[in-house]
């Protein structure tokens, strides 16, 4: 079974910066997209970063020049570096790895900017 797994969520203060990582197994990792979500409470989930299977990476406009996605497929591993953080930040933070119709997705890590 294909388990995706995040992690490196937390409380931060403003400004603050946290990595979250995506942890894949049972799964061609290295073929996958991956991409990041977030939802807060009472809103939609996001999509906030992407990274191809050849590693190009788009961002959503809120978190452009803040947050950096990247891989590394010999972990079969994903990261969200998140740099500046800001209140507005604060939600459960998702994976998602993507392939033609093929679909999956993390539990979700809390990240919660509060002073």
């Amino acid at each position: 079974q294909v388990q995706l797994v995040e992690s490196g969520g937390g409380l931060v203060q403003p400004g603050g910066s946290l990595r979250l990582s995506c942890a894949a197994s049972r799964i061609g990792f290295s073929v996958y997209t991956i991409d990041w979500y977030r939802q807060a409470p009472g809103n939609e989930r996001e999509l906030v970063a992407t990274i191809t299977s050849g590693g190009s990476t788009n961002y959503a406009d809120s978190v452009k020049g803040r947050f950096t996605v990247s891989r590394d497929n010999t972990k079969n591993t994903a990261y969200l570096q998140m740099n500046n953080l800001k209140p507005e930040d604060t939600a459960v933070y998702y994976c998602n790895a993507v392939r033609f119709t093929m679909n999956y997705w993390g539990k979700g890590t809390l990240v919660t900017v509060s002073s």
